[in-house]
């Protein structure tokens, strides 16, 4: 037969206790916030709701939220393939490295804004170098143009992402883009053509193409670019 307890000791708890806290499940629950709500809300406090406690109880594993945003752009970056670099085709792994980048930025609204004025020394993003690296050295660039070429790769890549993140952030819809690109090609056209007689008279290709297409060529020309600083002598 089960005793009562004593009214002086601890009740037995009538739900189950929370998990532990850890680094991987405030970055899970990180994830969580910034796929639902944004970048902007991903805040300490909100991580700590998301998680049903204290933001104090964060600080004993992440020490701010600049920490907290680079082990959430590791997870990012870890979603991202890194094939075995395969030196004949350096060229065409660069760029579908970069589009996969693109995608993975993509897939978290405002997640690209966490690539600005960030050098981040995480596993994930160590290894996302060491791939862009490992490739450009295989097309047989120089160790200074690889270097300065990850850069600009980046860049380009971020720049994308954040310019999307704010056609999100307007809220436009497909209908009003449409509608937009409409007043643009009725603005420009009406320009006096004597003043302006490049932009009239390219008012087409200026507006032309969508996002991808201008992802795609923007890609292509700054690989090429890369690939024509190798000496072909040597």
């Amino acid at each position: 037969m089960t005793l009562p307890t004593p009214p002086w000791q601890r009740q037995s708890r009538s739900r189950p206790a929370k998990p532990p806290l850890s680094r991987e499940a405030i970055v899970d629950a990180a994830m969580a916030v910034l796929t639902a709500e944004g970048l902007p809300a991903m805040s300490m406090r909100r991580v700590a709701q998301q998680l049903n406690t204290g933001a104090a109880s964060l600080y004993a594993h992440v020490n701010n939220r600049y920490e907290l945003e680079d082990l959430v752009f590791d997870r990012i970056i870890g979603e991202i393939p890194l094939p075995e670099p395969d030196p004949a085709r350096w060229q065409e792994q660069l760029k579908q490295l970069m589009r996969d980048a693109a995608a993975a930025f993509a897939r978290y609204p405002g997640s690209a804004r966490l690539t600005l004025a960030r050098v981040p020394f995480t596993p994930n993003s160590l290894r996302y170098l060491e791939f862009m690296l490992a490739l450009m050295r295989g097309g047989r660039l120089s160790d200074r143009t690889a270097a300065f070429g990850v850069d600009l790769l980046s860049l380009y890549v971020s720049a994308t992402g954040v310019e999307e993140t704010i056609y999100l952030e307007q809220g436009l819809t497909e209908e009003a883009v449409g509608e937009r690109f409409g007043q643009m090609r009725g603005y420009l056209e009406s320009l006096p053509a004597d003043r302006f007689p490049n932009v009239v008279s390219m008012v087409g290709p200026l507006l032309s193409g969508g996002g991808d297409d201008r992802f795609e060529f923007g890609l292509d020309i700054l690989v090429r670019g890369l690939a024509a600083t190798v000496d072909r002598r040597t």
